[in-house]
């Protein structure tokens, strides 16, 4: 069976009968499409007569809205697909509504295949319904001239039918600001100007509800708030979070692809309120049940400014059917990040140098990150890990090669009476003085890697395939220059503080002083190839290492495979 990068999905059954026949639907055309499925409605359509059917313009409707999300709800299963109902021929009731455009519409991945779900008498690939199907997607579209076509029933057969009745009207999901009872039939009101907003990191099937409607609802101008900086700082793994730029590219491309004929005004989300506080001429706020609050607020927020409140459009959240213990029941960014957690997100270090037997991970993390928890854990897992601290303490020791140097750099009021090295007299001594530090680091880092070096020949002769080297200031000194991958353990810094200040007795004022004299999450994630988390409970923490751990494994067998 031949499979495609992208497809359109022409869909001609009434909307609440074809609601049964979702899941086989998409699982049908899942198994043909591999990245991009464009969804257009047409519901009554035919592609068994002589004429050639033309595009209409469906009536936005409450159920209507309601499918889009039930679409996108069921398509969740099929986490590789990226799914986009196209707008173009929807339109919200209207007295300023526009003529269906005449011209062919550009997308962004042109379909490689048409797929539909109308039923042929026989179920047979009919090749004159098949034709009429081509012409009618070419005729909306910009498809590849290589066209291919692809009637989906029998394949999604009514066997698979659940025994409630076909005509049952959808689930209400969209809560619109009127308490006047909505039905189904209702059409959708139409507004020149209205804003959504959020963080839309990693778009998903839910920010692609709330986007669409948002997009049926406003006729000319769309106002996009996109969360940045200081919205920031409260999400899970923040780390981990697209950047800003990324983000709004990726929704660009969706939001013209969905409704090219409307303007897009896709700026920075900077404090709560955005644009949707000030903004007089914006007529409508696109919310989802948990940012309803939110929605209320900028109305108060308005009145007080004396603005005009915005109709709020309430969104139901979508569920995720297969979240774990620690995650969100619901379809969010913040799952997907967690999912990310021990998962490569770059292509490993090329490391000739190093003893081929060998694969060589630094793991690094701020303070109090759990790091050497999570060294403990690889450890049980097979690996052999090398304490920088320890080599640290082994370089220091009278006698250790860093003893004289440090001693004739710093002078002899930095040793105990017993000849040793007191180290928090020294740590004193470079503390907040840069020129100073760099004095110690120059003197150490070059020798605890040489330290470094010696274990990992150790590591070989006891038979060991993987070498950890736990060092919180792995890549200030340099040392990703001997290893294959960065590992970084990451938590908020609130929760950083909160450990170190338990685990050392320290000040707040002394534990955050500490975390600011190194690189943050951040900066350490930008330069990682694997993330970990300590946030959870240990069984979470141990399930993410033996994760990462398989993962790696199967990266190690295969890169041995490749050199024969």
């Amino acid at each position: 069976m031949a499979v495609f990068r992208s497809g359109l999905l022409v869909l001609t059954t009434p909307l609440a009968s074809l609601v049964p026949r979702l899941a086989p639907i998409l699982t049908s055309a899942a198994r043909l499409v591999k990245h991009t499925l464009y969804v257009h409605l047409q519901p009554g359509m035919s592609l068994g007569g002589p004429a050639q059917p033309q595009s209409s313009l469906v009536q936005a409707t409450f159920e209507v809205l309601d499918f889009i999300t039930h679409f996108y709800a069921g398509a969740d299963v099929h986490r590789h697909l990226d799914v986009r109902v196209l707008l173009t021929n929807i339109g919200a009731k209207s007295a300023f509504l526009p003529p269906l455009p005449s011209s062919v519409q550009n997308l962004a991945h042109p379909p490689e295949v048409v797929l539909t779900d109308f039923q042929t008498l026989d179920g047979s690939q009919y090749n004159p319904v098949k034709q009429q199907l081509e012409r009618y997607a070419t005729s909306c579209y910009s498809c590849c001239p290589q066209l291919a076509s692809v009637l989906l029933y029998p394949d999604y057969g009514t066997g698979e039918l659940p025994g409630e009745p076909l005509d049952a009207p959808l689930p209400s999901t969209i809560r619109p600001a009127s308490p006047v009872a909505r039905s189904p039939k209702q059409p959708v009101r139409g507004y020149h100007r209205g804003a959504v907003g959020g963080t839309f990191d990693r778009l998903h099937n839910a920010h692609k509800v709330l986007l669409s409607v948002a997009c049926i609802l406003a006729q000319e101008q769309l106002v996009v708030g996109v969360a940045d900086k200081d919205l920031l700082k409260s999400k899970l793994l923040p780390e981990l979070l697209q950047p800003y730029a990324e983000r709004v590219e990726h929704l660009s491309e969706f939001l013209v692809d969905i409704k090219p004929s409307l303007t897009f005004d896709i700026i920075p989300l900077l404090d709560p309120y955005g644009p949707a506080g000030s903004d007089p001429s914006l007529e409508f706020l696109v919310v989802s049940e948990e940012t309803y609050r939110g929605g209320m607020a900028v109305n108060r927020f308005r009145l007080e400014n004396d603005l005009e409140e915005l109709a709020l459009y309430q969104i139901q959240l979508l569920k995720d059917q297969n979240h774990a213990d620690n995650e969100e029941d619901k379809v969010s960014s913040s799952t997907s990040r967690q999912r990310m957690l021990g998962k490569l997100l770059r292509p490993p270090y090329k490391r000739p140098e190093l003893p081929t037997e060998l694969y060589v991970i630094g793991l690094t993390g701020i303070s109090g990150s759990g790091k050497s928890s999570v060294a403990q854990r690889l450890k049980g897992l097979g690996a052999f890990v090398i304490d920088s601290d320890q080599l640290g303490h082994r370089a220091y020791a009278p006698g250790g090669p860093a003893y004289q140097p440090i001693v004739e750099a710093f002078g002899t009021d930095i040793l105990h009476k017993d000849g040793t090295i007191n180290r928090k007299v020294l740590g004193s001594r470079v503390f907040g003085n840069k020129e100073q530090l760099k004095i110690l680091t120059d003197i150490t880092w070059p020798i605890i890697a040489e330290l470094a070096r010696e274990e990992m020949n150790r590591a070989v002769a006891e038979g060991k395939h993987v070498c950890v080297i736990d060092a919180a200031m792995l890549l200030e000194a340099g040392w990703q220059n001997t290893v294959h991958e960065v590992w970084t353990v990451v938590i908020p810094e609130t929760e950083a503080v909160r450990r170190i200040v338990e685990r050392d007795g320290l000040s707040e004022a002394a534990a955050q002083s500490r975390l600011q004299s190194q690189m943050n999450g951040q900066q350490l994630v930008d330069q990682s190839h694997v993330v970990l988390s300590t946030l959870w409970e240990p069984q979470v923490t141990q399930r993410q290492v033996e994760k990462a751990w398989a993962l790696l494994q199967k990266r190690i067998s295969q890169t041995r495979k490749a050199h024969g």
